[in-house]
This record gives C-alpha cells, structure tokens and sequence, in this order.
C-alpha cells in the first residue's frame, strides 16, 4: 500500500473531516472511497470514448443510460 501526502487548504481540511465523522469513517477512508468514485468515472468515460471511436452509437448510449440509472 502507497502513502500519499497532500497539502490541502485548513478550510476544506476541516469540511473533510466533518464529512468523513458524519460518515462514521476515517478521513484516510473517505478519501480512498472518493478517490474510487473518481477512478470509476474516469474508466467509464474512457469506455464511452473508446466505443464511440469504434462508431457504435447504440452502445454508448446504453452506456449513457446505464450512468444515468446510477446517479
């Protein structure tokens, strides 16, 4: 497992760890947790590229679809 260092402003610091105490988690899990949230965005938006330069529309859209029922 990796440690990353991270320099953040005291204010949103301090947001974090009121969001992370209402969760009931650690700040080190809530950023792990948001830090997947990120990921899984990004690999379905490289997904979503991907079918769309293979010019399958109707895929993507299911895609779109799927994405939206998520949200």
């Amino acid at each position: 497992m990796a440690t990353l260092t991270i320099r953040l402003p005291d204010d949103k610091h301090n947001r974090l760890k009121e969001l992370a105490q209402a969760k009931g988690i650690s700040i080190n899990k809530l950023i792990e947790e948001l830090s997947t949230i990120a990921l899984s965005e990004f690999d379905a938006n490289t997904r979503f590229k991907a079918m769309a330069a293979m010019g399958n529309s109707e895929e993507g859209l299911k895609i779109l679809d799927k994405l939206d029922s998520q949200l």
